[in-house]
């Protein structure tokens, strides 16, 4: 019994409902029995990941953005301005966190729905987003 329950806990983990560990206590490298794989994600068809994430589709551009705009400090004593209440359209975000980041020089991150520059850059992100004609908040 040397090895087996943390092989066979790893298995069961990676590969639901196949046997990890073959008799004589050896490993399992490779078996013809597990049916067809799926060519986008690798796993197999039965436990395919490719649908898990897709979730919900991307939320559409309104034609008025709202952003709420904030600011927090961080555990180790840094500010970042945190522009909320976007839509939840990851290309958009992507595009925009790129666009503030080169206007107010500093560096910055995309968040769930939300925009995180380094550094407290309300007033100037109050501006821009007044002459695209957007409402903001904060």
């Amino acid at each position: 019994m040397r090895g087996e329950p943390s092989e066979t806990l790893l298995a069961a983990v990676l590969f639901p409902g196949r046997k990890a560990v073959t008799s004589g206590g050896r490993r399992l490298v490779y078996s013809s029995d597990g049916g067809r794989i799926c060519a986008r994600c690798g796993w197999p068809e039965v436990d395919c990941h490719c649908s898990s994430r897709l979730g919900a589709p991307e939320e559409p551009l309104p034609e008025k953005v709202t952003a709420k705009l904030s600011l927090e400090k961080r555990g180790s004593g840094k500010v970042v301005t945190v522009i909320a209440g976007l839509p939840d359209n990851r290309a958009f975000l992507e595009m925009l966190a790129r666009e503030l980041k080169r206007s107010c020089g500093t560096g910055g991150r995309v968040g769930t729905a939300a925009v995180e520059i380094q550094g407290d850059h309300r007033d100037r992100l109050r501006d821009l987003f007044g002459r695209r004609g957007w409402i903001v908040k904060g």
